[in-house]
C-alpha cells in the first residue's frame, strides 16, 4: 500500500516534466547541452530529416529571391550569427546569408538555414539589435519549432514529406508547393513558440555579449514603424514584434534568470562599416535609376532634310507686326 502512495499519478507526472522543462530553460550555465524540442513524441523528425527540409526548401528560396552580392557584408551578417549558434542550444551547423530585399525581415529553415533581409539591416540602429533578432530566429531551430509545429499539425505527413527529396512530375510539383507554403509552415508560428524563441533568444544574446533590453526596444521600435507606415514590414516579419504581455514576460526573464553584467556589447565599428556599405550600395543603385529615367535630347541627322514630317517638328520664327 505505501508503495503506491508513493507513486505519482499522471497529472502529477506530466507537471514534474513541466517543472523539469522550466528549469532546464532557465539554467543559462547549461546552455548548449540542453535538450529542448527533440525527437520524441512531440517531433516525429530527426536531425537529419531537419537539415534535409531546411536544404530543400532553402534551394527554392534562393532561387526566387536575389541575394546580395557584397562579401564584406555577408562574411560580417555570418559571423555576428555564429557566434550567437555557439551560444545556443543549436545541434546544427548554420548557413547564413543575406537577401537584397527592404522589407524588415529574418527567418530561418529548420536545420540552420538563416535568411537576413538588408531591410533588416537598414533598421537596426545598433549591432545588439540586428543580433536579437538573429538569436530569436536561431531559438527556432534550436527547439526544433518547425519539425514540432509540422507533427503536431501535421501539415506534411510522413506519407508527403518524401515527395520534396524526389524528381519526376510529383517532385517539381510538390517542390512549387513548398515554394508557397514554405513561409506559411516553416516560419509562421504559434503564440507558444514564438514566446519561447523570445525566452531563448535572449538568453542567446545574453550569453553572446550583447546587452538583451536591446531585444525588447528593437521590437518595440518596429511596431512603432508598422503603426506610422503599414506594410513596411515583412507580413512574416508582422507575427515577431511583441505584444505588452510578451515584452513584460521579457524584461521579467531579463531580471529574474540573468545575472547583470558590468558590460555588455551595444554595437562596434564593423556594424558602423556595414551601416556604410549599405548606404553606399543604396545610392549607386538610386544613381542608376536617376539615369535610366533621365530624358534624352534627340539630335536632328542629316537624313531629316527634305522629311515634311521632319519639318513639321521644327520651330517657326514669327515676326510681330506692328
Amino acid at each position: 500500500m505505501a508503495a503506491q502512495d508513493n507513486q505519482a499519478t499522471p497529472s502529477q507526472a506530466r507537471e514534474d516534466q513541466k517543472r523539469k522543462h522550466i528549469a532546464a530553460k532557465d539554467n543559462i550555465q547549461a546552455i548548449g547541452t540542453r535538450k529542448i524540442g527533440g525527437r520524441g513524441v512531440g517531433n516525429w523528425y530527426s536531425v537529419e530529416q531537419e537539415i534535409g527540409i531546411g536544404r530543400d526548401y532553402s534551394r527554392v528560396i534562393e532561387s526566387n529571391n536575389a541575394q546580395l552580392r557584397d562579401p564584406v557584408i555577408a562574411e560580417y551578417v555570418n559571423r555576428i550569427g555564429q557566434n550567437i549558434v555557439r551560444h545556443s542550444d543549436a545541434k546544427v551547423p548554420f548557413t547564413i546569408k543575406v537577401l537584397d530585399s527592404e522589407e524588415i525581415n529574418a527567418f530561418a529553415l529548420p536545420g540552420g538555414f538563416l535568411y537576413v533581409n538588408t531591410g533588416l539591416l537598414v533598421a537596426a540602429h545598433e549591432e545588439a539589435e540586428l543580433a536579437g533578432v538573429m538569436a530569436h530566429e536561431i531559438a527556432h531551430v534550436a527547439a526544433h519549432h518547425a519539425t514540432r509545429q509540422m507533427t503536431h499539425s501535421q501539415l506534411l505527413n510522413l506519407a508527403t514529406v518524401p515527395l520534396i527529396f524526389v524528381g519526376g512530375g510529383i517532385g517539381l510539383a510538390v517542390q512549387e508547393a513548398a515554394r508557397i507554403a514554405a513561409p506559411l509552415t516553416l516560419t509562421k508560428f504559434s503564440r507558444t513558440f514564438e514566446a519561447e524563441a523570445d525566452y531563448l533568444g535572449v538568453e542567446y544574446l545574453y550569453q553572446a555579449g550583447y546587452d538583451p533590453n536591446a531585444f525588447i526596444s528593437f521590437f518595440e521600435r518596429v511596431q512603432a514603424l508598422e503603426k506610422q507606415k503599414p506594410g513596411a514590414i515583412s507580413k512574416m516579419f508582422s507575427n515577431h514584434p511583441q505584444t505588452s504581455d510578451r515584452i513584460r514576460k521579457t524584461q521579467s526573464e531579463i531580471v529574474r534568470i540573468l545575472p547583470p553584467r558590468e558590460a555588455y556589447v551595444i554595437s562596434t565599428s564593423d556594424f558602423d562599416e556595414m551601416k556604410s556599405r549599405l548606404a553606399a550600395i543604396e545610392n549607386r543603385r538610386q544613381a542608376r535609376e536617376q539615369e535610366q529615367n533621365r530624358p534624352t535630347l534627340r539630335h536632328k541627322t542629316s537624313g531629316d532634310q527634305g522629311n515634311p514630317e521632319r519639318d513639321d517638328e521644327r520651330p517657326t520664327l514669327k515676326r510681330r507686326s506692328n
